[in-house]
């Protein structure tokens, strides 16, 4: 049978991890995610064996409580399965609540004046009341209206919003409630399995899918267990400085191309919307976190040097064909380079072999 794993733990933990938090230092600006990773997914110059003592990791025995599923856990992954497939409703005929998800549009102006960055230029944006981040009593003052309805409101920029031109000032908010969004949970039946998740997951009932996601979350479970296993059982002198600076530089380049987005400069937009100073302090409320997953990648490629494990680019089609459900992978490849790709594969298939001799308890 195909293996079909919708996302497994060492992806979030590694790939996902390192995909979203990665930092930055001098050299951010030359930074790629493939720039310190060589052909075989390696870390480029480094001998990990050099920095790590392994345990026995084959032939382990995995506890029955660290791979059984439980039917919570498949009802679980059932219910993230359909609220990404809600579908919306636009509605129109009623006022809007506290709570509601909306579509508006708007323009802000100082002193009669539209500011740069103001407005959604008519393209509409969703938000909802009480959970979007919005300054001041910016959206609860849309409670009450109608959709359809355009009204204008009075909100106060806060002293340290971080632009000069609006730090501490009034303005007028012209607002559009284009329709208020109400979403709804499909209903599980088979019909719905077949025509959502045949092509993608091969699944044409609700008993296939159930098989399957029982199939998947062992693994996930079995997968955690060996990356904390290897942990627990292996000694790290010392983590290489390229590991800990790519944390760093990929750490800096996504709240960068956030900030890039919004036409401010990084510290701006740290200071707006992460409630940090600088991008210093940024990278100190990570250090933790990337020094653990640098520590992870290191052991991990401990133990394909140890296993003779290497990834080539037939490795990253079967990595993407098995665990990303996509035999096209060219975005990726663009934005992170084959190499890094190559690292993505190279953690499964460490984890793969080593699965490969576990005793299942």
């Amino acid at each position: 049978m195909k293996k079909r794993r919708s996302i497994i733990i060492l992806v979030t933990l590694l790939v996902m991890a390192t995909f979203i938090f990665s930092g930055c230092n001098s050299e951010n600006q030359n930074f790629t995610f493939s720039r310190d990773i060589d052909n075989n997914g390696y870390w480029r110059g480094v001998k990990a064996l050099n920095y790590v003592e392994l345990g026995n990791y084959m032939g382990m025995t995995i506890p029955k409580d660290r791979h059984t599923v439980t039917d919570e856990d498949i009802l679980s992954n059932i219910d993230s399965l359909l609220a990404e497939h809600k579908v919306k409703n636009n509605i129109t005929d009623r006022a809007v609540a506290y709570g509601d998800t909306l579509n508006i549009d708007y323009i802000g102006r100082v002193d009669g004046i539209a500011f740069e960055g103001g407005s959604t230029g008519g393209t509409g944006t969703e938000v909802t009341i009480g959970v979007t981040n919005y300054i001041d009593d910016f959206l609860e003052q849309l409670v009450g209206h109608i959709p359809g309805e355009t009204f204008d409101i009075e909100v106060t920029f806060p002293e340290d919003y971080g632009k000069d031109e609006l730090n501490g000032k009034d303005a007028v908010f012209t607002i559009t409630i284009n329709h208020i969004v109400e979403s709804v949970l499909p209903e599980l039946t088979d019909d719905f399995i077949n025509a959502t998740f045949s092509e993608t997951n091969g699944w044409t009932n609700i008993d296939q899918m159930k098989a399957d996601l029982y199939v998947q979350i062992q693994n996930v479970k079995i997968s955690e267990y060996i990356q904390e296993y290897l942990e627990a059982n292996s000694t790290v002198k010392e983590i290489p400085q390229v590991i800990l600076d790519f944390q760093d530089n990929a750490v800096i380049k996504y709240y960068q191309d956030y900030a890039d987005y919004y036409q401010i400069t990084l510290d701006e937009f740290l200071q707006q919307y992460v409630n940090v100073e600088n991008q210093e302090a940024l990278l100190e409320q990570y250090k933790e976190d990337n020094a653990k997953v640098a520590k992870t990648h290191l052991i991990m490629q401990a133990v394909a040097e140890d296993a003779n494990i290497k990834a080539t680019a037939d490795d990253v089609a079967e990595y993407f064909a098995n665990y990303m459900e996509t035999s096209d992978y060219t975005e990726y490849e663009n934005i992170y380079g084959l190499n890094y790709l190559k690292l993505t594969a190279l953690v499964q298939m460490v984890i793969d072999h080593i699965q490969s001799s576990a005793i299942l308890e």
